[in-house]
């Protein structure tokens, strides 16, 4: 009910106050024209800085650490903050065009914009998995330590809420798919599980440090993907790549001397892992995207005439709400089918022969 409440007052704050910035902006000569596209990417895209909100033309920003190694300049350890108002700092600042826009470049003696030689800085994205690897670690280290102290008694507290999703991992995921080997691989799966939903989970709350499009970053589930895919490689018995040389059941003129069955089964290999990188991100990046596309329709249609923005707004945020809602659904759902997924392709590494 507290939850509820709270949901109410931040949509109810965005449907009065969000026309009348409107007119604000419409009056003000400095107002710049709403994009919707740029205001869209600015959100689900990476940054050096958590841009919190724009008062009265001032943007409140929280500056993160942009670690930088230059073969030109050396080491440079600052904050993002440097760089206010697109001004360099040190030889650095973020390129605002061309093939490097949105990342830190380095002016090159010759004139010209190069990228640092090294990049370590603690982006949105990446100061976002650091805050849930920290909420991650925090849930399973109580839950173990309240194991050890009730190790006869009922789970309560995190374990009663923890307990039933990793046995379903267990039980209804992992023994099925994989069989009687599947102890080996359950920390990767429950990791990857509890991962992207915290992750996923954590992009539905508005307001910092959480918001971040971490798991609808394609880097971010492409080393997931490669995970799987290494460890699928890596884990699967002489059984699993006879299969993909020589398929069994299979006309041998499918094989030889055109080796066809080969190497659709050695594509299929890579075509596994890709599947799983592009489902995970299109899903999550398409719900902020069409969620925030429902909030650009008031700022829109108020850029027009400000009677039609207070009109769009309720349908924008009666559709905002139903996304989020969607969006809350999809987080599990996702988080399920890419462990599912990597099981099923761990049962096929090490499924004994017939």
């Amino acid at each position: 009910m507290v939850h509820r409440k709270i949901w109410i007052k931040i949509l109810l704050a965005a449907f009065l106050l969000s026309p009348s910035l409107l007119v604000k902006a419409e009056n003000s000569e400095e107002a710049e024209k709403f994009n919707p596209g740029t205001f869209i990417l600015d959100h689900i895209g990476d940054s050096y800085g958590w841009h919190i909100l724009t008062f009265n033309g001032h943007h409140v920003t929280v500056p993160l650490p942009v670690i930088v190694y230059s073969k030109q300049s050396g080491f440079h350890a600052f904050m993002s903050s440097k760089f206010h108002h697109g001004d360099d700092y040190k030889g650095f600042l973020i390129a605002s065009e061309g093939e490097y826009k949105g990342k830190i470049v380095e002016l090159a003696a010759d004139g010209s914009f190069v990228r640092p030689t090294v990049d370590l800085s603690i982006t949105k994205n990446v100061f976002a998995l650091f805050v849930s690897m920290a909420i991650i670690l925090w849930v399973f280290i109580s839950v173990a330590k309240a194991y050890k102290r009730r190790s006869l008694s009922a789970p309560s507290g995190l374990q009663s809420w923890v307990e039933p999703v990793i046995l379903f991992i267990r039980d209804d995921v992992a023994r099925p798919a994989i069989g009687h080997k599947y102890e080996r691989y359950m920390p990767y799966l429950l990791t990857i599980f509890f991962f992207i939903l915290v992750n996923n989970l954590m992009g539905l709350i508005p307001f910092f440090p959480f918001g971040a499009n971490v798991t609808g970053n394609i880097a971010v589930t492409m080393v997931l993907a490669l995970l799987t895919f290494f460890i699928t490689s890596f884990t699967a018995d002489k059984n699993y790549w006879v299969h993909i040389v020589n398929t069994p059941g299979v006309p041998w003129w499918l094989k030889f001397p055109l080796p066809l069955m080969p190497f659709i089964e050695i594509v299929g290999m890579f075509t596994k892992p890709l599947v799983l990188m592009i489902r995970l991100f299109a899903n999550i990046a398409a719900g902020h995207i069409i969620a925030i596309g429902f909030f650009s329709l008031i700022f829109i249609f108020g850029a027009l005439n400000p009677v039609m923005g207070y009109g769009v707004s309720v349908i924008s945020v009666v559709f905002t709400v139903f996304m989020t809602f969607l969006e809350l659904l999809v987080a599990f759902i996702q988080a399920y089918v890419f462990t599912l997924l990597s099981a099923l392709y761990f049962g096929m590494a090490v499924e004994e022969h017939h």
